[in-house]
C-alpha cells in the first residue's frame, strides 16, 4: 500500500477516499480473479483503468507468472512497473490506448472498471484467440450490459459473485464471437 500511497500523492491514480479501502476495493477485488484463471494459462493481458486493477498485489499475474498491461496513462504504467518489480513479477506495460495496441493472443484477458461490456468485448478481441478466457469485474448494471452485448456477440458466460461487493460479479466468458451480420 505504501507504493500506491506514494505514487498517488504525486499523480492522483485512485481517489483519495478509496485509499482508505485499498485492500478491499482494489487489491482483493483484483485478487478474486486468480482462482478463476485456468491452470494451463501461461499468458495474461489486463486492459484498462487504474494502476491496481492488474497488479491487485500481483495476484492475477502471479498465477500466470507475469503478463501484459495496456494503459493509456503513462503514470499508471510507471506504477505498474514499480509494483511488479517489487513483487518479482514480469510485466510488459503497453502505454497506449487499447484500440491502438498491436494484436496479440493471450490465454486470459482481464479488465476492471474499463468500459461497458459491448465496448470492452471490442477491445478484448485485440488480445484473443479461440481458447481465450475473459475475466471481467462488473457492477450492478451487468444485466443491462449483457443484454446489450448479446445483440452483437455470442459467448458462453458464467457469473461468479463478487467477494468484495454484494452487487458485483466476475464475468467468465469463453467462446466469444462477434455476430457481424445481425
Amino acid at each position: 500500500m505504501g507504493l500506491l500511497t506514494d505514487w498517488n500523492a504525486r499523480h492522483n491514480l485512485v481517489s483519495k477516499t478509496s485509499l482508505d479501502e485499498v485492500w478491499q476495493r482494489h487489491v482483493l477485488d483484483s485478487a478474486q480473479l486468480a482462482p478463476l484463471i485456468p491452470p494451463e494459462a501461461k499468458t495474461l493481458a489486463d486492459l484498462g483503468a487504474g494502476p491496481v486493477s492488474w497488479t491487485g498485489a500481483g495476484r492475477p499475474a502471479a498465477r500466470t507468472g507475469g503478463g501484459d498491461a495496456v494503459r493509456s496513462n503513462p503514470e499508471e504504467g510507471r506504477v505498474l512497473r514499480a509494483a511488479a518489480e517489487r513483487l518479482g513479477i514480469t510485466v510488459a506495460v503497453r502505454n497506449q490506448r487499447i484500440e491502438d495496441a498491436a494484436r496479440a493472443v493471450f490465454d486470459v484477458v482481464t479488465a476492471r472498471a474499463c468500459a461497458p461490456l459491448p465496448e470492452l468485448l471490442e477491445y478484448a478481441q485485440h488480445f484473443a484467440g479461440p481458447r481465450t478466457v475473459y475475466l471481467f469485474l462488473k457492477g450492478q448494471n451487468v444485466g443491462v450490459e449483457l443484454t446489450e452485448a448479446g445483440k452483437s456477440w455470442r459467448m458462453k458466460i458464467r457469473q461468479h459473485p463478487s467477494v468484495t461487493h454484494p452487487f458485483g460479479v466476475v464475468l467468465e466468458i469463453r467462446e466469444l464471437s462477434h455476430e457481424r451480420n445481425r
